[in-house]
């Protein structure tokens, strides 16, 4: 069960409470701070891609740069540079849009899905923002002599090594499988070992697979993202921090020395996600800054005006200095 972790005030009056679960391990693994039900497997959703991009490096990925392999492993929001990355990915391999099985989908950034919109444009697989990860796997496919044809099915070659792999990087049983929204299969993962998944991504030796998925999110957090997204908002506030967020209120990060921390809001409400996780990073210690501040406070506005505020229940993760 959840516990108490974000509330929004509205003209000084507590409007409403986010529940959800939150934990912090640290170098060696264990927890230093959990609260709610953090040993009982979720659905990481997008959270998990880092993990599945792992494998794809391992099976023969081989993307032309650092951005090709971010955008394998993005939420993006479908703005042209992202777009562009994935079509390059895409025709490099022979690929077409068509080919992707992820569902169609308009931009998620406004300015862009309103561009869409007036040059008469449908819903596109391309902005769908799964396609890099769904492009990489059609690549991953290419390479080993797999069939493109069912690459989402959970009994496909490509489903079964990434399915070893999340279950082994965080010792996680493997046990019944979900289906994401973009179609593929998601491994549950407790949020414990979610946190360590991503510790050991971060602080991996210079030179291997890990290693270079964490460095390539760490060098482009707006191909994984998008305009003001947060985790772009995160990890250029945090120089060293590699995090992901994941639908329905799940986001997972660590830094460089192996401290992480993973959470997930009950209800998926993505307005308590930044002041949640600037409290935990505080929380483990991270220094404060008027950015950091501003980002774990973000305003309630009425009539255009600053009337209340979102922000972590103080108590509810551990303070920082």
């Amino acid at each position: 069960m959840g516990v108490d972790l974000v509330e929004v005030v509205r003209s000084g009056f507590r409007e409403c409470v986010h529940r959800g679960s939150v934990v912090i391990v640290g170098p060696d693994g264990a927890p230093t701070y959990e609260a709610g039900s953090v040993h009982v497997p979720i659905y990481p959703r997008s959270t998990n891609k880092p993990l599945q991009v792992l494998t794809l490096l391992k099976l023969g990925f081989d993307p032309v740069d650092e951005a090709e392999l971010a955008i394998a492993g993005a939420s993006h929001f479908g703005e042209p540079e992202h777009i562009r990355l994935v079509e390059r990915l895409l025709h490099r391999y022979g690929f077409r849009e068509d080919d992707l099985a992820c569902p169609p989908d308009l931009p998620m950034d406004e300015k862009t899905r309103a561009g869409v919109i007036h040059r008469g444009e449908g819903p596109g697989k391309r902005y769908m923002n799964c396609s890099g990860k769904h492009a990489a796997m059609l690549a991953t496919c290419a390479v080993n002599g797999w069939p493109t044809a069912g690459y989402t099915d959970p009994g496909h070659p490509l489903q079964q090594a990434v399915t070893a792999q999340v279950t082994a990087l965080t010792g996680e049983p493997e046990t019944d499988l979900g289906i994401d929204g973009c179609g593929l299969p998601i491994v549950p993962v407790a949020l414990v070992n979610l946190a360590r998944a991503f510790a050991a991504l971060a602080g991996a030796e210079p030179g291997t697979p890990e290693r270079r998925i964490a460095d390539a999110l760490r060098a482009h957090p707006w191909v994984i993202s998008g305009t003001n997204g947060p985790d772009l908002l995160a990890m250029r506030a945090i120089p060293g921090l590699l995090c992901k967020i994941g639908a329905d209120g799940v986001h997972a990060g660590a830094l460089p020395d192996g401290r992480a921390f993973a959470y997930k809001i009950d209800d998926g409400a993505d307005r308590a996600r930044m002041p949640l996780t600037m409290a935990v990073l505080r929380g483990m210690g991270v220094a404060w800054s008027a950015e950091l501040a501003e980002l774990a406070a973000p305003a309630v506005l009425g009539g255009g005006h600053r009337v209340g505020v979102i922000r972590a229940i103080p108590g509810a993760v551990p303070a920082g200095d």
